[in-house]
């Protein structure tokens, strides 16, 4: 899922601790299976920045969080090797195959003005210009021109809205809301 979407006009405030209702750990790749002997991993990318995935890092592994440190990282295709201290050879990597790797929702740093990552727009009602409530969004879908964001009304049927500048008005974080233009087909 990319990790960010622009919306015109929009207040923005910096990420810091997580939100009420935001979550804790967010995804940034999958771990596939070892490469070679010397301790390396395949890792399928699962972020829009993955080069915000470096040496040094400390990322977490699994269900239970492990934080593993990366000693190594180089590009393979779309996907990426990775080293972590102490693990050294395939067996002791292994272990770690078909686990999710997330970061810390604290640690990833602002966007700039106008700019949400998509786990900050998740959730939030999103009402027309009038203020009257449409529903809430639930997911967001990429598509070739533009995303176009999936909302739940109350009565639980989906409304879709592209991410454009004439439909989405605004965001307000604090107030939990995004605000929408409906189209008009005719």
């Amino acid at each position: 899922m990319k990790d960010s979407q622009s919306i015109p006009n929009s207040p923005q405030e910096s990420t810091g601790s997580p939100r009420p209702g935001e979550p804790v750990f967010l995804v940034v790749g999958k771990l596939r299976r070892p490469h070679g002997v010397n301790g390396e991993i395949i890792m399928d990318v699962e972020t829009d920045f993955p080069e915000r995935i470096r040496r040094g890092k400390t990322i977490y592994v699994g269900e239970e969080h492990m934080p593993l440190i990366i000693k190594t990282i180089r590009p393979q295709n779309r996907a990426r090797l990775l080293s972590f201290d102490g693990y050294n050879d395939c067996d002791q990597v292994g272990v770690l195959r078909n686990q999710m790797v997330y970061v810390k929702t604290k640690d990833i740093p602002p966007l700039p003005e106008g700019e949400y990552y998509y786990h900050q727009l998740m959730n939030l009602r999103v009402v027309d210009e009038q203020g009257q409530a449409l529903g809430v969004l639930t997911d967001i879908l990429k598509t070739g021109a533009n995303d176009v964001y999936v909302v739940t009304s109350p009565d639980g049927a989906e409304l879709l809205f592209p991410a454009i500048e004439d439909v989405l008005l605004g965001v307000d974080l604090d107030k939990q809301e995004i605000r929408v233009r409906p189209q008009e087909w005719s």
